[in-house]
């Protein structure tokens, strides 16, 4: 090969390169997206948790949306207050307020007041226990009470009672929703803590037959959407809190459970056993 033909097959070369080249570098400038470099300086003010709690998937998509005014900082569960605040003061507006949610447990039956059936032996989960026969609890709709929630709450939130039930601490509850997801009974609920009035049950069964099983179920009597219809209907011989209209609850509404399934909730759930009523006349 000449020396011609090897110099035309080297400008050839470096000329379709040249023009690729040239052809990316426009396609980068004309479709390329711009992002606001104010998204990375805020996402590092964030906890990094990635918990979902406001809605967004991840802490980046958080702080995105933060940018782009479509959420204020407090919005962000896990933030504490000063945190809220260095974070509105670097984007210059305002810290917002959110309804702070936390996580509740619909049992309260404990070993204290459930009988349990049978002894479970196996994996030492609440979802291995719960695929054989439901647990080792009378009542199927219990909590099985091997602590799933616990293990997979990322902030300490939750811890077992000597009962085996979990108590979640409010003001470490992010409303994450891991132990929503990891109880195998679906026994969790996020709600608003201002929502104080809450059934601890979910069992269907009604009468003697439900408290044969546990002493706090709901018997389906109906005592307390009689009392407060506006607030409480039998769903299934389940009583059911319309929370809609939770501005009108009141501890009163617990004074006639004969069980002690309805309770009005101040800070954490206690789960104690509550004192002996007596049956109230219908």
């Amino acid at each position: 090969m000449s020396v011609a033909t090897t110099l035309v097959s080297v400008l050839i070369l470096g000329g379709v390169g040249f023009i690729f080249a040239a052809l990316i570098s426009l396609t980068h400038r004309k479709f390329r997206v711009w992002e606001d470099p104010r998204i990375d300086a805020v996402e590092q003010l964030l906890p990094g948790s990635n918990c979902g709690a406001c809605g967004m998937p991840g802490c980046r998509g958080f702080a995105e949306a933060l940018v782009g005014g479509k959420v204020q900082p407090a919005n962000c569960t896990v933030l504490g207050p000063d945190e809220v605040v260095d974070v509105a003061d670097y984007l210059g507006v305002e810290a917002g307020e959110a309804n702070k949610r936390v996580a509740r447990l619909l049992c309260a039956g404990g070993s204290n007041v459930a009988i349990q059936q049978a002894d479970y032996v196996g994996l030492e989960t609440c979802k291995a226990a719960a695929a054989v026969a439901g647990g080792g609890k009378g009542c199927t709709w219990g909590c099985v009470g091997l602590a799933d929630c616990e293990v997979v709450c990322d902030f300490d939130a939750i811890y077992m009672n000597p009962w085996g039930l979990p108590v979640v601490i409010p003001d470490k509850c992010t409303a994450c929703g891991d132990c929503v997801e990891a109880c195998p009974k679906d026994l969790f609920v996020l709600m608003p803590v201002e929502h104080k009035l809450i059934v601890q049950c979910k069992n269907l069964l009604e009468g003697e037959e439900a408290e044969a099983w546990c002493q706090v179920a709901c018997n389906a009597c109906g005592r307390c959407a009689a009392d407060a219809p506006e607030v409480i209907q039998m769903v299934d011989g389940l009583a059911v809190v319309d929370y809609s209209k939770h501005d009108l609850a009141t501890p009163a509404a617990i004074e006639r459970c004969p069980t002690g399934a309805i309770v009005w909730v101040e800070g954490a759930q206690q789960f104690e056993r509550p004192q002996p009523m007596e049956k109230a006349v219908a």
